[in-house]
C-alpha cells in the first residue's frame, strides 16, 4: 500500500504562496476559502495521461493514480481521507456531505450527482473535469462551501444555481457568496453544432454564442455567469481564471482537444477559511 503522507485541510490560507506558486494547482486571487485547480504537472502518469492525471476511469494504472493523488493532497495541504467526490452524470444534482460521512469520501459507491456542499468545517470538495467548468462556491458568513462540474448539461440545467440554492436552504445570503470558476474550455475552442448554439440562445441570450468562420462558439462561462447573478450573486463576486484547457496542452488535459484520450483534473473547496486554526491529521 502506497504511504499517503498528507497534512491537515483546516490548516490552508489562501494567501499561502506554497499553494499559490505551486505547479500542481492554480488558484484564484480573492477566493476566501482553501481550493485549487489541478494542473496536468508533477505527477507519475505517462503518455497521454502525463503526469497528474487524478481520473480512475481513463485506463490509467490505479497504482499512478493514487500517487498522483497523493502528491496533489500533499502539495494542497489536504488529508485525502476527507477528500470527497461523486460520480458525476452530466446533471443537476447536488450531494451533502455531512458529518456522519466525514471520512468516507473515497468508499465506494459514490452517490451520482454534479455538486456537492458542506458546512462540515475542514471536508474538502472536488469535482473531475477535463475541458468542463470547475466552479467552487464559498459563503465565508456562514462556513459553507460548494463544488460544482458544469458541463454543457449542466449549464442547461442551471446547476450552478442549484448550488447557490442548496447553501441559501443552509442560512447564506446569496449576496454574500464568492465564486471561483477555474481552467476550462473556452470560447475560442469551443465549437458546437447549429441545435445545441440555439438552445443556448435561447436560454441565455444571443451573447454566449459567437459565430465565427460560419460556425457557433458557445461561452459556457458567459451563460454561468449569468446563471450565478439571475442567483443572487453579485457579478463582481465571481472570479474567473483565464486559462483554456484546449489552449495549453503543456498545462491542462482537454477531452476536445485529445480526442477523449486524455485525464482528468480535480477541482477542490475545502470548508476552511482564514484565521481557523491547524489541526493534526487524524
Amino acid at each position: 500500500m502506497l504511504d499517503l503522507q498528507v497534512l491537515d485541510a483546516t490548516c490552508q490560507n489562501t494567501s499561502d504562496p506554497e499553494i499559490m506558486e505551486n505547479e500542481l494547482w492554480r488558484t484564484a486571487r480573492d477566493f476566501p476559502a482553501h481550493h485549487g485547480f489541478s494542473t496536468r504537472k508533477g505527477g507519475v502518469s505517462e503518455g497521454p495521461l502525463a503526469s497528474l492525471n487524478l481520473g480512475r476511469s481513463v485506463g490509467d494504472a490505479p497504482e499512478r493514480v493514487e500517487e498522483n493523488l497523493r502528491r496533489a493532497c500533499a502539495a494542497a495541504r489536504l488529508d485525502v481521507d476527507d477528500l470527497h467526490t461523486v460520480s458525476q452524470v452530466h446533471g443537476a444534482a447536488l450531494h451533502e456531505v455531512t458529518a456522519r460521512l466525514r471520512g468516507q469520501g473515497r468508499r465506494p459507491p459514490r452517490p451520482e450527482a454534479d455538486a456537492l456542499h458542506t458546512a462540515e468545517p475542514g471536508a474538502a470538495l472536488a469535482v473531475q473535469v477535463a475541458d468542463c467548468v470547475p466552479i467552487l462556491v464559498a459563503d465565508p458568513e456562514g462556513r459553507r462551501v460548494a463544488a460544482v462540474h458544469s458541463g454543457w448539461r449542466g449549464t442547461l440545467a442551471e446547476i450552478a444555481a442549484r448550488a447557490v440554492e442548496a447553501l441559501a436552504g443552509g442560512g447564506s445570503r446569496p449576496e454574500a457568496l464568492r465564486v471561483a470558476i477555474g481552467p476550462s474550455i473556452r470560447v475560442c475552442c469551443y465549437v458546437v453544432g447549429q441545435d445545441l448554439a440555439d438552445r443556448f440562445r435561447e436560454r441565455f441570450g444571443p451573447e454566449v454564442v459567437v459565430e465565427e468562420d460560419g460556425r457557433p462558439h458557445l461561452d459556457l462561462v458567459r451563460a454561468i455567469r449569468g446563471t450565478l447573478q439571475r442567483a443572487g450573486v453579485p457579478e463582481a463576486a465571481v472570479e474567473v481564471l483565464p486559462d483554456c484547457t484546449s489552449c495549453e496542452p503543456a498545462l491542462y488535459y482537454s477531452h476536445r482537444r485529445d480526442g477523449g484520450i486524455t485525464g482528468r483534473h480535480l477541482a477542490f473547496v475545502a470548508c476552511s477559511f482564514p484565521g481557523e486554526g491547524r489541526g493534526p491529521v487524524s
